[in-house]
């Protein structure tokens, strides 16, 4: 029998994988509603964790059994095997992007897009190394579209507080972040420009929606769970219904990116297969992470307090002073920054599933054994507890802002939210994110130009579908 063995296994005692998967079909039914609704994904798997004794064992994923009639997975929730989802040469990622189901090319122009595509696939090839060399060559057009996006929303923000005494932090992010999109691979043009106006935010919400309904629960406590359960997780919802939205998205960046597909053409694509890759990369991939990712980061700044603001303030003007500006190297002077980002990114990862095919019979280990995994078995990881394991990091389930300066930058290695470990670059030959160091960049440009601006300020949070909800209560503006 032909087995690899994973480089984290040692002298670890092999042992059976425990958990099930209960009765056929009734068993992922079963699992589907303890995920939903009876304890929600945090304590569906932590309780499993503590039944079975271990961060690896059998279980339902959803949707099953409808939208991915095989939920049957094998979970992986601890730092030292998760790496193993990431590892192409033994699994396979092919239609697997959102969990356990794959959701239908015609939300993509009948396309099977890049983040579907497995990395033998010669099109995953040419089109992930399109996407690499589009941001590298837009590379000095990062931070001067961000920092004029960025102007328009702070000057939102402080008339809502004016007018209202509150303001509403996550509808400004995604108009934020829509805006950066559209006009990093459009040639700077604005989406209010053509006939999305100012509707592009809600457009890609509603679009990213349909594709995501298997794996969110709206929690409305006048609609029956059973009801819920049918209308999101049964059965696929039809892209009939988001059509018209997506096609004036789509009819947005065709119109509006013609250097990047006039490339795409030279590398023998379609040009619009090349768009609807492209709108896949911005509106789900890109604008999708950060409308998840600058509401948390701003959530756990905004938690830790004064004496944490004073010194993000102190590090960022100083840097940005000596350097005359904001700038690569000044932003690369910024420890605390960058810690608080990736700090944020380990507790709140954007993308929170990850689901691949094993290619061969493999053996993983986890702190406490080894576990055969057989080829064609299903692997599964949930990221949000996979990176606040204990044995890697201290108070895990705690923001430290500064757990990732000076000997701390050791640990980035543990850090997945891009599909792969943050101390490795993407390749044409990989499944991570392509934007992984943009979105970075990004985050500690938006806490920069935060504290360029303000000493401190206070928020309200709670949850939505996606990430954090946050709310300002006050802005004190920057005093030095």
């Amino acid at each position: 029998m032909d087995i690899t063995i994973d480089s984290s296994v040692s002298k670890l005692p092999m042992k059976e994988i425990p958990g099930g998967y209960g009765l056929p079909f009734f068993g992922a039914i079963k699992d589907r509603y303890d995920f939903h609704y009876n304890q929600g994904p945090e304590e569906f798997f932590r309780s499993r964790i503590k039944k079975y004794g271990s961060t690896i064992f059998r279980t339902n994923a959803p949707p099953g059994p409808f939208n991915a009639p095989n939920s049957k997975v094998i979970v992986l929730l601890d730092a030292v095997s998760y790496p193993i989802l990431f590892d192409n040469t033994q699994v396979d990622k092919e239609n697997y992007f959102e969990g356990t189901f794959m959701s239908s090319p015609s939300f993509n122009g009948g396309y099977k897009v890049c983040g579907f595509l497995g990395t033998t696939d010669p099109k995953h090839t040419t089109l992930k190394g399109l996407f690499l060399s589009t941001l590298s060559r837009l590379h000095d057009k990062f931070i001067p579209i961000f920092v004029s996006s960025i102007s328009q929303m702070f000057t939102s923000l402080e008339k809502e507080l004016s007018e209202k005494g509150t303001s509403y932090f996550n509808p400004l992010s995604d108009n934020l972040s829509f805006e950066f999109n559209f006009r990093l691979f459009c040639e700077g043009k604005s989406p209010t420009d053509t006939s999305l106006g100012t509707n592009g935010p809600k457009t890609v919400d509603k679009w990213v929606f349909f594709q995501l309904a298997p794996l969110i629960s709206l929690g409305l406590k006048f609609v029956p769970n059973f009801l819920e359960d049918l209308v999101l997780h049964t059965f696929p919802l039809p892209y009939f219904l988001v059509k018209s939205g997506h096609q004036k998205l789509y009819n947005a960046f065709y119109n509006s990116m013609g250097s990047i597909l006039d490339e795409a053409e030279k590398l023998g694509l379609k040009r619009d297969e090349a768009c609807h890759n492209f709108v896949f990369l911005a509106g789900f991939n890109s604008y999708g992470g950060m409308k998840v990712f600058f509401p948390s980061l701003i959530k756990w700044i905004g938690s830790a307090g004064p004496s944490l603001h004073s010194r993000l303030a102190r590090e960022i003007r100083t840097a940005v002073k000596e350097a005359g500006g904001v700038t690569i190297s000044a932003l690369e002077k910024m420890t605390l920054v960058k810690s608080v980002v990736y700090e944020t990114l380990r507790m709140d990862p954007p993308v929170p599933f990850q689901t691949v095919k094993a290619r061969k019979n493999i053996i993983v280990s986890n702190h406490e054994a080894s576990f055969l995994i057989k080829k064609d078995e299903l692997i599964f990881g949930y990221q949000p507890i996979a990176t606040k394991d204990s044995r890697v990091f201290k108070n895990p389930n705690e923001f430290n802002a500064d757990r990732f300066v000076g000997a701390g930058e050791a640990l980035l290695k543990y850090v997945y939210w891009s599909n792969g470990k943050e101390t490795i670059e993407p390749t044409v030959n990989d499944k991570q994110c392509p934007g992984k160091d943009l979105i970075v960049l990004l985050g500690r440009l938006m806490v920069v130009e935060f504290f360029l601006r303000y000493d401190t300020f206070e928020i309200e949070f709670g949850k939505l579908l996606l990430g954090s909800k946050v709310t300002f209560k006050s802005v004190t503006k920057a005093t030095s």
